[in-house]
């Protein structure tokens, strides 16, 4: 019989400290909020997550996510794309000021927004004058989920484009392929799983930002208020089981859709086999 030298722990206690920690950190807090919010009945739940305030929030809330999340997905690859394949002057300052959004403070980062994009501000002045207000708009709010959702898809494509391999593009050339035709055949393929990663980690970023939001939105209900807000306001007010049925109700959502972009991902690697 050969004995067992593997220094590091098996299956079944790693399996066991995965539970015990994901259901510390996950799953309890989670099943809390449940069961706190089910404290208004099923009734009393519906009223609340469906109200035309609650309704608006939603519509504002995941609209704009997935509206940033968009925009991340096509400027991210750009950006990744530029890290990866030109060299150019200053291209480390412009790597570590990707990474920017991820220490910048939330609240900072909400009150630079606001400051910049404000009617005198130095870039809302322009847009001003073209008859676009972009503060205590949605815009606004779509512009904030932007900034801090870029880094997630720029360092999730980054190792996906620093491993691709040049000789596929050599050989689609010297097959007669144009330089379009080489990127959406032989390369896009080969991102779209990292693309949707990231896509899907921008988006979840985003449905549950709140300190970069607050000072650029203006907060004007039914206009540009957003879900985490009113949750904050329930808790203010006192009203627990309010504010987890509206947590309940984001979290179903996002999940549902987080599931449905991990599915694409799935689809999308297993029709490359």
């Amino acid at each position: 019989m050969f004995r067992n030298t593997r220094v590091l722990p098996g299956f079944a206690p790693t399996l066991g400290f995965t539970l015990l920690y994901l259901s510390l950190i996950v799953l309890i807090p989670l099943s809390a909020t449940v069961v706190k919010s089910a404290g208004l009945g099923l009734e009393g739940f519906w009223q609340v997550i469906t109200s035309p305030r609650v309704m608006a929030s939603y519509r504002l809330t995941f609209g704009a996510s997935l509206l940033a999340a968009s925009i991340n997905a096509v400027f991210g690859l750009l950006v990744a794309w530029v890290l990866v394949r030109y060299p150019f002057p200053g291209k480390r300052v412009v790597d570590a000021l990707v990474d920017l959004p991820f220490a910048l403070p939330t609240s900072v980062a909400g009150i630079a927004l606001s400051s910049l994009y404000a009617d005198q501000g130095w870039m809302g002045a322009g847009f001003a004058a073209l008859g676009i207000k972009i503060t205590y708009t949605p815009l606004g709010v779509v512009v904030a989920l932007t900034f801090i959702g870029l880094p997630f898809v720029v360092r999730t494509l980054q190792p996906v484009l620093e491993d691709f391999e040049a000789e596929l593009e050599e050989a689609a050339a010297s097959l007669g392929a144009s330089r379009w035709q080489t990127f959406w055949w032989v390369i896009f393929p080969t991102l779209l799983p990292g693309l949707l990663t990231g896509f899907a980690l921008a988006f979840a970023r985003a449905v549950g930002e709140y300190g970069s939001v607050i000072f650029i939105a203006g907060n004007i209900p039914m206009v540009s208020e957003i879900t985490p807000l009113l949750i904050i306001t329930r808790l203010e007010e006192y009203d627990y089981a309010g504010a987890t049925a509206l947590a309940v109700s984001m979290l179903v959502v996002s999940f549902s859709l987080l599931l449905i972009i991990n599915g694409l991902q799935r689809w999308s690697q297993l029709s490359r086999l």
